[in-house]
């Protein structure tokens, strides 16, 4: 669309063909860039420049699955950080979908891929519930990592996961200590200190 904010029409030769999206970075890929650009009530612009970000994204979860050709998939327990983040995704997706508010969805899922690629997370009890959620905007992707991994029956009739608010609790909290007025320095403490 260039700098100005304008609809695409053959008369303004600003037309993307869906297809060569796809063909370059998947339908996934533009599923997702096209919930991401904002509020489905909005006018956006369309620019592919931001497509890029949603394709490591996928490709991102992707590495949580598998390092190479190897399914790196583990049956470990999860930890209580990697519980947190993925009860606070169950959460911000449940209610988000049936508003419509599919940008913030996508932006949640980012948040909880990066804070689980930095726990190097690669278990099945959290990833599997993670293919879940985000089935109904990357089916495609999402139904080839389900299969890959092994995870019992479809995922199409796997049921939707349940969040547990009590796990959606941050633990510490970062508190800023301020000498007149400003900011000399930030600590850490549990959330349930008095």
């Amino acid at each position: 669309c260039g700098y100005a904010v304008e609809k695409m029409s053959k008369s303004m030769f600003n037309v993307v063909n869906p297809d060569d999206i796809v063909e370059r970075y998947g339908a996934d890929t533009l599923r997702l860039y096209e919930m991401f650009l904002g509020p489905l009530e909005q006018s956006k612009p369309w620019d592919t420049n931001g497509i890029d970000g949603v394709n490591r994204f996928l490709k991102k979860l992707w590495g949580l699955f598998y390092k190479g050709d190897n399914l790196t998939v583990t049956e470990g327990e999860p930890t209580r950080d990697e519980l947190k983040s993925l009860h606070k995704l169950i959460k911000k997706t449940t209610e988000d979908i049936p508003a419509f508010s599919y940008n913030t969805t996508v932006s949640a899922f980012m948040i909880c891929l990066n804070e689980l690629t930095a726990l190097k997370c690669n278990k099945k009890a959290i990833l599997e519930k993670i293919v879940v959620v985000l089935s109904p905007f990357a089916p495609h992707i999402c139904e080839e990592m389900w299969e890959m991994a092994g995870f019992e029956g479809g995922m199409v009739t796997a049921a939707w996961p349940e969040y547990d608010e009590a796990k959606c609790v941050e633990a510490t909290v970062e508190i800023a200590v301020q000498v007149a007025g400003k900011i000399r320095g930030r600590i850490m403490i549990s959330a349930d200190m008095t």
